[in-house]
């Protein structure tokens, strides 16, 4: 999800070196073993220290390893359905989530923590193979100053964008989680009419870049850009706060078009043929956990599933849940979703 957080798994959260050995191991005080439990998850996963020492204290040993972004982590998995690697994967998206259960990536699993989890989300669970934990919003961002600066109107629709498509960078979604997100949200806006919207843009000036990181740290002009329009998260402008070099800083300069958001949601799910499944189920139920909850927002910048999590005032200040983010079936998408980045690529000439 938010990608300004990124970090190495390896040696920065776990406790353990990351191994793919499954074998208990006995406690230095002569207790019970503990029980090796290996997660796959991408490269944004963060979560404190604590999630993994807490675990210990469950008699977990949890072993993470992250590769590449939500598309990489779901083709992984689906190569190795049935003998994976790991025991549990976290960060498939809804996007992705019908492709996978459709290649028996996963085996079924309710956790007994889905009842504190929000009526929407509690019953996403695409069959009983995957469990909800965060879910967040991709839109366009707005950099405040300059259109104040410069005496232009933020927009406030979609359909105002190609007039001013020459302000904004979106990313290719072929290649960035994000810009798929905004295609989709196009689709889901004007149905068989978006091809027209997208040479509309084109046609305006738009600017695709290939990352996020490229699109908002190279060409957004809160980063020295010059486009002031930009896809990114719901969450963003908390980030912008949160991330702050200066300490005065105590409210953001961006703003999100309310308009543009669509909604992603990220599982975690027990892979069929672990060597550890038992293990895996007690992480998903941890990583349902009030405490884990509460501390998602601010580590991975998504909202947590859970009802009765309490978001922090950063988040609850300038970022709230998005009421009217809009998404698609998954079933629809799985099945357009080649045709979708093929008919793009053909109107943006890429």
């Amino acid at each position: 999800m938010f990608r300004l957080v990124a970090v190495v798994i390896c040696g920065v959260i776990t406790i353990s070196a990351c191994s793919s050995s499954p074998e208990s191991t006995p406690t230095p005080g002569g207790d019970a073993p503990i029980q090796t439990v290996r997660m796959i998850t991408h490269e944004s996963f963060v979560l404190p220290p604590s999630f993994v020492s807490d675990l210990r204290d469950q008699g977990i040993d949890l072993q993470i390893t992250s590769t590449g972004d939500a598309g990489t982590l779901t083709a992984s998995a689906i190569l190795a359905a049935g003998v994976p690697t790991a025991d549990l994967l976290f960060g498939i998206d809804n996007t992705l989530a019908v492709r996978a259960t459709g290649e028996s990536v996963f085996e079924s699993y309710t956790s007994p923590e889905i009842v504190s989890v929000l009526p929407e989300f509690a019953q996403d669970t695409h069959g009983g193979y995957l469990t909800p934990i965060d879910f967040g919003d991709v839109c366009i961002n707005s950099d405040n100053g300059w259109f104040d600066q410069n005496e232009v109107a933020i927009p406030t629709a979609l359909e105002q964008l190609p007039e001013i498509a020459n302000l904004l960078v979106v990313e290719d979604p072929a290649t960035s989680s994000p810009g798929l997100a905004f295609l989709l949200a196009t689709v889901a806006r004007f149905g068989t009419e978006w091809p027209a919207y997208w040479e509309a843009l084109r046609d305006g000036g738009v600017a695709v870049a290939g990352s996020w990181t490229d699109a908002y740290y190279s060409q957004f002009t809160l980063s020295g850009g010059d486009r002031p329009l930009v896809v990114s998260y719901a969450t963003s402008p908390a980030a912008e706060v949160v991330f702050a070099e200066d300490a005065s800083v105590t409210e953001p300069t961006t703003s999100v078009l309310v308009d543009s958001c669509y909604r992603q949601v990220e599982y975690a799910g027990v892979l069929a043929g672990a060597e550890n499944p038992s293990g895996a189920r007690i992480v998903i139920d941890t990583l349902l956990s009030k405490k884990v909850q509460e501390d998602i927002p601010l580590n991975m910048f998504v909202y947590p599933v859970r009802a009765d999590a309490t978001l922090p005032t950063v988040f609850t200040s300038f970022t709230p849940v998005i009421q009217t983010s809009t998404s698609l079936p998954p079933d629809q998408v799985n099945e357009e979703l080649s045709s979708l980045l093929d008919t793009w690529g053909t109107v943006m000439n890429r």
